[in-house]
């Protein structure tokens, strides 16, 4: 398929504000989060501001980005992304390689989070834990370090409805009880009622297949 051109104007989000992004399949739902995390670069980064905890993160580069991203978002995906060679509590540490805290620190602060969230079997792999014990690793991962922005891409997409809305509940509460702002993108219908703020994303711009050169 030919890339997708996401054409965003404008985009802010408060301290503690939770937001659903919705759009339909392919729609460049993703390719927007990627790019908030400074995980692809915008095609004119010139004309591209994407401020987030007070830096543009597009000004930033290498460690330097790394660093910011590590300390400021926490991203959920869809296929929660875990490392699977390492236990449940080594992912949640992973996290913690980029924050500033102190790395004695990293693992008792692992450990309290996994145990609040309900993760009893701690040095399990992701393989040896169900799907919703997966999701809540998922979520301890993504708000260690709390950041000031949680992003969650389709963050129910694999779980079936009962485990889908206790993970919404979830990451939804831990952003509320950290005053995380959480952006969520997904085109589940039953997410609608969860979020006062909702937008899709052809409000905000537009995503079209960019040209073949």
């Amino acid at each position: 398929g030919l890339p997708l051109v996401v054409d965003v104007a404008d985009l802010a989000l408060t301290p503690g504000e939770q937001v659903l992004l919705t759009a339909a399949s392919g729609r460049g739902k993703s390719t927007l989060l990627y790019l908030i995390a400074g995980l692809l670069e915008p095609t004119r980064p010139s004309s591209a501001r994407l401020r987030i905890a007070g830096k543009d993160i597009l000004a930033l580069h290498g460690h330097a980005r790394d660093l910011h991203r590590g300390r400021s978002i926490g991203m959920i995906f869809q296929t929660f992304n875990l490392l699977h060679g390492f236990t449940a509590l080594e992912n949640v540490m992973a996290a913690m390689m980029f924050s500033a805290l102190p790395r004695p620190e990293h693992a008792p602060r692992a450990r309290a989070l996994l145990d609040r969230l309900g993760i009893e079997r701690q040095n399990a792999r992701p393989d040896q834990l169900s799907i919703g014990q997966q999701q809540r690793v998922a979520v301890a991962r993504a708000v260690a370090c709390d950041p000031p922005l949680v992003l969650a891409d389709e963050p129910t997409a694999s779980l079936d409805p009962e485990n889908a809305r206790a993970a919404m509940d979830l990451i939804q509460h831990v952003c509320r009880e950290k005053n995380a702002a959480l952006l969520c993108v997904s085109h589940d219908p039953a997410m609608r009622d969860r979020f006062d703020r909702r937008m899709a994303l052809d409000e905000l711009g537009h995503a079209t297949p960019a040209p073949t050169p």
